[in-house]
């Protein structure tokens, strides 16, 4: 099991408001929510299934007080007053990039109550020095409490800060990016009909899926996303291109469409969770994939071309090719 840091070094009292900057996977959200049998533990966070699984976690302690709630991590200034925490925590390991972290300080500076105090773990290759500069900047303070096996956790706590400021930044780390090489090889390669049922899977942006759309001008596109952030901007991206025959949802995997069927299926999947390189989300893509892909269907998937994701492909379909790609990045279709 994942250890954390912060499950040793946290200490609430019981009717605290304490705020998890997009961390519910971190072990300390059960711990937590054992100390604050009359407080309130809100989960900010971006992944769905992240949360899925903190608020099981909660539950298996059996009978405990807190009031758990969920904000999504990008509209947390949009939904949530000000000044109105006494704890926030974040862990670096969970934030996909630095910009995601700054927008996470200046949140805990936005939520956090006058003596309100800021939690952060993280290691120093993934930025955990730079990020307390940028903590002491905004804070005025900053202090470590603990160093173990590569991992530091510090502690700001706020004073006077002008919440206006704060809540006027824009919110630029969800923008929606943009168009990466992958993807673009992706799209050379797809080939798609005018009456497809088809599905962008991890749309990130959505990219792929408007493509698509527009192309399926007699079809219906569905684009899923774990991340909230993700969905939202490839609900504008729709929205901006007009697009009334696609939607977005959030959705762990295929969990939201499991009883559909679909000719045409789609995606770039991640390969990186907390930092570390790993196979298991495409493998688990690849093999959901071929339960709800419709005869003579079609699965396209983009990849690093170090990436060994035929062996599994031919396990699940029953011809797989590669139709695109170069030096960089291969574009494999499959078929049942």
């Amino acid at each position: 099991m994942l250890q954390s840091l912060l499950t040793e070094t946290l200490h609430c009292a019981i009717d605290e408001r304490v705020l998890i900057l997009n961390s519910a996977s971190d072990p300390c959200v059960p711990h937590l929510a054992q100390q604050l049998s009359a407080g309130e533990l809100l989960l900010a966070e971006d992944n769905i299934a992240a949360c899925e699984r903190a608020e099981s976690a909660v539950r298996g302690l059996g009978k405990v007080g807190v009031n758990l709630r969920q904000v999504a991590f990008h509209e947390y200034i949009l939904r949530e007053a000000p000044a109105t925490m006494d704890v926030a925590v974040m862990n670096i390991l969970y934030q996909p990039n630095n910009v995601w972290m700054h927008y996470a300080v200046r949140l805990a500076a936005y939520a956090l109550k006058s003596g309100g105090q800021f939690y952060i773990e993280g290691a120093k290759n993934r930025g955990i020095l730079s990020l307390g500069k940028r903590v002491q900047e905004i804070f005025g303070n900053l202090e470590t409490l603990e160093i173990s096996k590569g991992q530091r956790v510090i502690r700001a706590v706020k004073g006077a800060l002008n919440v206006d400021e704060i809540a006027a930044s824009d919110l630029a780390p969800f923008a929606g990016g943009k168009l990466d090489e992958g993807t673009n090889l992706l799209l050379e390669a797809l080939e798609v009909h005018a009456t497809d049922i088809a599905l962008d899977l991890g749309c990130g942006a959505g990219f792929i899926g408007a493509f698509i759309a527009e192309r399926a001008s007699k079809g219906q596109v569905t684009l899923v996303d774990a991340s909230l952030a993700s969905v939202a901007a490839a609900h504008r991206l729709l929205e901006e291109r007009g697009l009334i025959n696609a939607q977005a949802l959030a959705s762990d995997g295929f969990q939201a469409v499991r009883d559909q069927r679909f000719d045409l299926i789609a995606t770039n999947p991640p390969f990186h969770v907390g930092g570390i390189q790993t196979t298991a989300i495409a493998e688990r893509f690849i093999r959901e994939a071929a339960q709800v892909l419709r005869p003579r269907g079609r699965f396209y998937l983009v990849a690093n071309r170090f990436l060994k994701y035929e062996p599994v492909l031919r396990s699940c379909f029953a011809t797989v090719e590669e139709v695109g790609g170069n030096t960089r990045f291969k574009v494999l279709r499959a078929r049942h």
